[in-house]
C-alpha cells in the first residue's frame, strides 16, 4: 500500500510500504477514506521535535472497517468510523473518566511503531475504545466535517470545556465572555465550540484577514489581527477588563502570554496548543490576578459521543474549516501548503 513516510526536514514523501495484518485480538484492519495535516504535524516537519526517518505520518483518519480481531465487540467489517488521535482502551480507569489521552496503554498513529493515518490502510489497536462509528446514512459530502472529530473540532471543543465556557464564574453566573487566541484550525473550532457552549461574546485574535473573516462566520462576534501590547489593551476594552475564558490554541509563548494578560482576575485560561518555544512562564501574572491554568491533550473521544451526531446530520456545519482536499498522491503539496498557511487544513483522500 502507499503511505506517507517522514524522511527529514520538509521532506515527507508518499511510498510503498507492506500492507498492514491483525497482530493483536483487539485490532482492526481500516480502510482510510480520509487523513489530513494537522498543525502539530508541522513540528516535525520543520525540524523542530526529533523525528527519524523512516517514520511513518498522521495521526488523523477517518475509515471503512475491513477486519477484526477475535476480541473486538463494537465495530464490525463495513462501518465507517473515526478514529481518535489518540488510541486508547475504553476500560481503564482513566478512559472511563473520560481522560483517554493518559490511558495506561495509550499510544498513537505514525511514529517508529504504528501505521500512520496519512495512507490507505491502517491496523487500528484497542479499536473497541478508540473510534465512533458514524451513523448509518451520512451522505458523502459531509465526510470532511465529520473527519474532523478525529482531532480539530474537538481539541477546540475541549479549549472550551477546560477554559469553562457556560459554567459559573466567579460571580455564579454562566461564562459567557470567551476569548480566542489563534486563527488555525483549532483556533475556529474553538469559536465554534465557544458557541455551542452558550458563549455570547466570543473574541478571535490571529493574524490572518481571510480566517478571521471565516471566524465571524462560524460565531466570533469580534475579531482582532492587532499584536503585542495594542492587543492586549483592545482585548481589555472590549471585554471589560479580561475575560473569564481565555483559549490558547497556538501552543507558543507568545499566545500564552497574551492569554493570561487578558483573562480576567479570578478567570480561566486553557492551553490546547501543543507546546513550542515555551521557556519562559508569565507565572507572575497568573499569581497576580489568580487566574487559573488548565492545560492538556484533547481527550475527543470522550466527545465525540457528544458532538458527532450534530456534524453528522449538518446541524453543526463546520465544513468549511476543511478548507483543501489533496490526493494521497499530493501528501508533500499538502504538508507544504499548511507550513506555508495556504491552507486551513487540509484534507486527503486516498484514490
Amino acid at each position: 500500500m502507499k503511505a506517507g513516510v517522514f524522511r527529514g526536514e520538509r521532506d515527507v514523501r508518499v511510498e510503498e510500504v507492506a500492507d498492514p495484518v491483525l497482530r493483536d485480538p483487539d485490532d482492526a484492519i481500516v480502510r482510510i477514506v480520509r487523513s489530513s495535516v494537522c498543525g502539530s504535524d508541522l513540528w516535525p516537519y520543520r525540524g523542530h521535535a526529533p523525528w527519524q526517518p523512516g517514520w511513518r505520518t498522521g495521526h488523523e483518519l477517518t475509515g471503512i472497517v475491513e477486519e477484526v480481531g477475535d476480541a473486538v465487540e463494537h465495530v464490525r467489517p463495513g462501518d465507517l468510523v473515526v478514529s481518535a488521535f489518540a488510541w486508547s482502551c475504553g476500560t481503564c480507569e482513566f478512559c472511563r473518566a473520560g481522560l483517554q489521552t493518559s490511558c495506561v496503554r495509550s499510544t498513537y498513529p505514525g511514529g517508529a511503531d504504528n501505521d500512520g493515518g496519512q495512507g490507505e490502510l491502517v491496523r487500528l489497536p484497542m479499536v473497541d475504545g478508540s473510534v465512533w462509528k458514524v451513523p448509518d446514512g451520512t451522505p458523502e459530502d459531509r465526510l470532511d466535517a465529520v473527519h474532523l472529530l478525529s482531532d480539530v473540532l474537538l481539541t477546540g471543543y475541549h479549549a472550551a470545556k477546560l477554559a469553562g465556557v457556560g459554567e459559573p464564574g466567579i460571580d455564579g453566573e454562566p461564562v459567557r465572555t470567551a476569548v480566542v487566541v489563534g486563527d488555525g484550525a483549532v483556533g475556529l473550532s474553538a469559536v465554534v465550540s465557544a458557541k455551542l457552549l452558550g458563549a455570547t461574546t466570543i473574541v478571535a485574535a490571529g493574524h490572518h484577514a481571510e480566517r478571521l473573516e471565516l471566524a465571524a462566520q462560524l460565531g466570533a462576534t469580534v475579531t482582532t489581527d492587532l499584536r503585542g501590547d495594542e492587543l492586549h489593551r483592545h482585548l481589555l476594552d472590549l471585554t471589560d477588563g479580561g475575560a473569564a475564558a481565555v483559549m490558547e490554541c497556538v501552543g507558543t509563548a507568545g499566545a500564552v502570554a497574551t492569554a493570561v494578560e487578558v483573562a480576567r482576575p479570578g478567570g480561566t485560561v486553557s492551553m490546547v496548543g501543543v507546546p513550542r518555544f515555551v521557556d519562559e512562564w508569565p507565572m507572575g501574572t497568573f499569581f497576580s490576578k489568580n487566574v487559573a491554568f488548565r492545560a492538556g491533550v484533547a481527550p475527543v473521544r470522550a466527545y465525540m459521543d457528544e458532538v458527532g451526531p450534530a456534524v453528522a446530520s449538518g446541524e453543526l456545519d463546520v465544513s468549511a474549516i476543511a478548507s483543501h482536499r489533496f490526493t494521497l498522491d499530493e501528501l508533500p503539496d499538502a504538508y507544504a501548503a499548511m507550513d506555508e498557511r495556504r491552507c486551513i487544513k487540509a484534507i486527503v483522500v486516498p484514490e
